[in-house]
C-alpha cells in the first residue's frame, strides 16, 4: 500500500507536460538538422561519403567568400562593441529616461527590411554629396572603390544586429550594480575610458560574448545587403550553389550549423559558465 502511494506520488511529481513539450522542441530542431546530415552523406547513390563536403571545400570560392564574411563580422563586433556599450552604459547611468527612446529605435531593423536599407545607402552614398548652394564635393561614392563599399555593408551589418547587441549589452548592465561599480573606480581616480576598459567591460564579459555570437551568425548568413552591393560575402555564394547543386549546399548548411555550437562551446569556456559580477561584494 506504501509502496503504491509512493508511486502515485511519484508519477505525480513527475513533470510530464514539460518534459513532453521539451521533447516535442527538441524533435523539431533535431529531426530536419538530422535529415540535413543524412542528405549531404549521399551524393554518391547508395553510399554513405563525404563526397558532398570535399566537393564544397575544395572550391577556391568557398573559402574566400567565407573568409570575406569572418572578416566582415569582426569588424561589424568590434564597430558594434565600441559604439553600443559606452551609449547603452551612458544611458542607464545619466539619462535612464531615454531608455525606452533607445530600445524603440534597436528595433527599427525588425520593422525595416534589409532590402530598403541597402537601396538607402546606395542611394544616399553611391553618388557625390555636395554642400547645398556651393560648389564643394564633401565626399566622392563610396560604391566606386571596394574600401568604401566594405564600409558601407559593415554599416548595413551593425544595423541589422543593432537589436541583438543592445539587449545583450543592457542585460549584462542591468545584471551588475553598474553604479557602485563606478562610484567606486571615481573614487580611485580613474576617468571615463579607465572605467570602460577596466571595469565595464570585463564585468560584461559573458552579454559582449552573447551578442558577438548572434551578431556573427547574422553577418555570416546575410544575403540581401552583401548581394546588392556586390561583395563576395558567403550568403550569397551559398545561395548561388543552391541554385545549382544540391548536395553541396546541405554540407555548408549542416558545416555553419557545427561552426554556430563551436562558437557557443567557447563562449561557455571562455566565460566559465559564470554570470556577471554583480558588484555586491
Amino acid at each position: 500500500m506504501k509502496r503504491a502511494f509512493n508511486l502515485r506520488y511519484s508519477l505525480r511529481r513527475f513533470p510530464f507536460w514539460s518534459w513532453l513539450w521539451f521533447i516535442l522542441g527538441a524533435l523539431y530542431f533535431i529531426l530536419p538538422l538530422y535529415a540535413t546530415l543524412d542528405f549531404s552523406l549521399r551524393m554518391k547513390r547508395g553510399v554513405i561519403s563525404l563526397q558532398a563536403y570535399s566537393s564544397a571545400f575544395s572550391d577556391p570560392q568557398f573559402f574566400q567568400t567565407f573568409l570575406f564574411s569572418n572578416l566582415m563580422a569582426l569588424a561589424t563586433i568590434f564597430i558594434s562593441l565600441v559604439l553600443i556599450v559606452p551609449t547603452c552604459y551612458w544611458i542607464r547611468l545619466r539619462v535612464p529616461a531615454a531608455r525606452r527612446i533607445v530600445e524603440f529605435i534597436t528595433l527599427m531593423p525588425f520593422v525595416i527590411p534589409a532590402i530598403i536599407l541597402v537601396f538607402g545607402l546606395i542611394a544616399i552614398y553611391g553618388a557625390p554629396i555636395n554642400i547645398p548652394f556651393t560648389s564643394i564635393n564633401l565626399l566622392a561614392p563610396l560604391t566606386e572603390s571596394d574600401l568604401g563599399t566594405n564600409l558601407l555593408l559593415a554599416a548595413g551589418y551593425i544595423v541589422l544586429a543593432m537589436p541583438y547587441m543592445y539587449r545583450a549589452v543592457d542585460t549584462g548592465l542591468q545584471a551588475m550594480n553598474m553604479r557602485a561599480l563606478t562610484e567606486a573606480a571615481q573614487s580611485l581616480g580613474a576617468n571615463w575610458f579607465t572605467i570602460m576598459i577596466r571595469v565595464i567591460f570585463p564585468n560584461l564579459r559573458s552579454a559582449l560574448l552573447s551578442g558577438a555570437l548572434l551578431t556573427f551568425a547574422i553577418v555570416v548568413g546575410e544575403v540581401t545587403i552583401s548581394s546588392f552591393l556586390n561583395r563576395p560575402a558567403f550568403g550569397p555564394y551559398l545561395w548561388l550553389l543552391g541554385q545549382h547543386r544540391s548536395y553541396e549546399p546541405a554540407a555548408l548548411a549542416f558545416f555553419s550549423f557545427l561552426l554556430t555550437w563551436a562558437a557557443m562551446g567557447l563562449i561557455q569556456l571562455v566565460s566559465g559558465g559564470q554570470g556577471q559580477v554583480s558588484g555586491a561584494h
